[in-house]
């Protein structure tokens, strides 16, 4: 096994982040962890124990809750009509989301607390909380619950 000591990075308030990676933010929870090949764009904010997957974008200014699971090469934009010349539409994930894989979360959309997005969705709309969307656009597919019973049951 490869020694991975000298690709991880302490950040301030006990968050960890694996090089290479580019973070242009301060405001970093404790506990979270941020994998190799992201970007953290200038003036995000970031909640407690996230789980932050490879080659995520996140962009200037969005808003991340606590305890938020972001898939890989997930995309979170604040330009929704490009190029808008600064006038961003940032995003705001609320706590306890779940963002899957290759997911795009389009500018000025919120995800409500204990929402899931599948692995591939674009999400171009508010989305509930304890809701599950999928798709491109993404809908509404089933509640939290029945996701979870699913879950368990590995259906």
């Amino acid at each position: 096994m490869s020694d991975l000591s000298g690709r991880k990075v302490e950040l301030p308030h006990g968050a960890i982040a694996w090089q290479p990676c580019m973070i242009a933010s301060e405001s970093i929870g404790s506990g979270t962890n941020i994998g190799a090949l992201s970007h953290i764009g200038r003036d995000v904010t970031i909640g407690e124990t996230c789980k932050i997957q490879g080659s995520v974008y996140i962009a200037d200014g969005c808003i991340i809750g606590d305890e938020v699971f972001i898939g890989p090469n997930a995309t979170i934009t604040n330009d929704r009509h490009p190029p808008s010349g600064g006038k961003w539409s940032p995003v705001v994930v609320e706590d306890k989301v779940v963002i899957g894989a290759n997911a795009t979360i389009v500018a000025g959309v919120r995800l409500c607390e204990g929402c899931v997005i599948g692995a591939g969705s674009v999400v171009t709309e508010e989305v509930p909380s304890e809701q599950v969307w999928a798709g491109n656009p993404a809908k509404f597919l089933m509640t939290l619950e029945e996701y979870e019973s699913r879950r368990g049951s590995n259906e």
